[in-house]
């Protein structure tokens, strides 16, 4: 028998990495799947794996009104074996499909009532508030359902300590990708590819490399017009080569050009223990880590010895890791070779897609 599974998302882009490329396409070679997105764009067949549009309404209000009915219509219809939920705005679609009967899984990607202590347009005491009431809203409803998939070790645990059947299925590189680049290690050039927001340590970086001879490039977007104006101004800027957006084809680009990546996050809750993929991503494609000094990211950095943790919010600490990997390529070649290693062998997509499977087929037959 060949069974039907949907995965469901009213915010996330279509090919998100972590929805489409692992995860549905690696249920796509057991099962029949579904993915309904929000996006306007239209409904698609890629990589055997079948999207549905229910289109696009603007603003978060939008989507919790409108997007959700749309979204569980859709799921209704399409009449799966398991329902897979990636935001915590469709956990009440969770509740109306069990109710229907059917299996329902939901992916916790972050620790959502730690994400809202970090937003810092909520006064403190505001915060407190929400975050409580979400936390016991969350693990009310997640108990009824039949299982949750955590992004790391950390969430997993959280559920597993209310008795709430969870694995962690981690954002680890898919090995094929990145695995195959042979970084140069001929110039001083180190790279940082992601978000660009403030907490994603961008000024510090920038501010890091006006006093050494290095180039930096930055692939990436800016969402806020005067941050960007900011960090534009900044001294070091005149040493970025400032590349926006790239698609993967550019991103593997990057990562020859460097001898290390960057992945200095502030110490906000929802960062310190979350993975950083794109750390994952620099050890896959062999070149230096110099990363915030969490104890999540130190583990792997120091297990490898792939690279140098650092106070993020120090530009002074940052800069002297650049110099540090730059004057002795070497070394500095010597730690992605470890970094490649560790991710062939452990922390990669093929591991994750097994648990994946395994729980699936749990999930299935209870």
């Amino acid at each position: 028998m060949s069974y039907s599974v949907t995965h469901l998302t009213s915010a996330h882009p279509r090919y998100d990495t972590r929805i489409f490329i692992k995860e549905c396409c690696s249920l796509a070679k057991k099962y029949r799947v579904n993915l309904i997105v929000a996006d306007g764009l239209g409904d698609e067949t890629k990589e055997r794996v079948s999207i549905y549009d229910v289109g696009i309404d603007r603003g978060r209000l939008g989507r919790i009104l409108k997007t959700t009915k749309k979204v569980l219509a859709k799921a209704i219809e399409l009449d799966s074996d398991i329902y897979h939920l990636h935001d915590p705005e469709l956990i009440p679609i969770g509740l109306k499909l069990k109710k229907l009967g059917k299996k329902v899984i939901f992916d916790a990607h972050e620790d959502l009532p730690k994400q809202v202590m970090a937003k810092h347009y909520l006064n403190n005491l505001t915060k407190k508030i929400l975050s409580f009431t979400i936390a016991k809203a969350e693990i009310f409803a997640l108990k009824r359902f039949d299982a949750v998939v955590g992004a790391t070790p950390i969430i997993r645990d959280k559920f597993l300590d209310h008795k709430i059947k969870s694995v962690d299925v981690n954002n680890f590189p898919i090995l094929d990708e990145l695995i195959a680049i042979e970084p140069s290690f001929t110039t001083p050039t180190i790279c940082y590819i992601g978000l660009l927001y403030e907490t994603r340590g961008i000024r510090e970086i920038v501010q890091s490399i006006e006093g050494l001879d290095v180039k930096l490039i930055i692939a990436g977007k800016f969402f806020d017009s005067s941050f960007e104006t900011e960090i534009r101004a900044l001294k070091g800027w005149e040493k970025v080569d400032f590349r926006d957006f790239v698609d993967r084809e550019g991103v593997k680009n990057i990562l020859q050009e460097s001898i290390a990546g960057l992945v200095t996050l502030h110490p906000t809750p929802s960062y310190i223990e979350a993975y950083p993929v794109k750390m994952f991503e620099y050890m896959s494609a062999g070149i230096g880590v110099i990363a915030s000094d969490f104890p999540l990211y130190r583990d792997f950095v120091e297990e490898s010895r792939c690279g140098v943790c650092v106070n993020p919010l120090d530009s002074g600490a940052i800069a002297k890791a650049i110099a540090s990997m730059m004057n002795n390529l070497e070394g500095t070649r010597a730690m992605g070779l470890r970094a490649k290693e560790m991710i062939e062998t452990k922390y990669n997509w093929g591991v994750e897609e097994q648990k994946l499977f395994a729980l699936y087929e749990e999930v299935l037959h209870v």
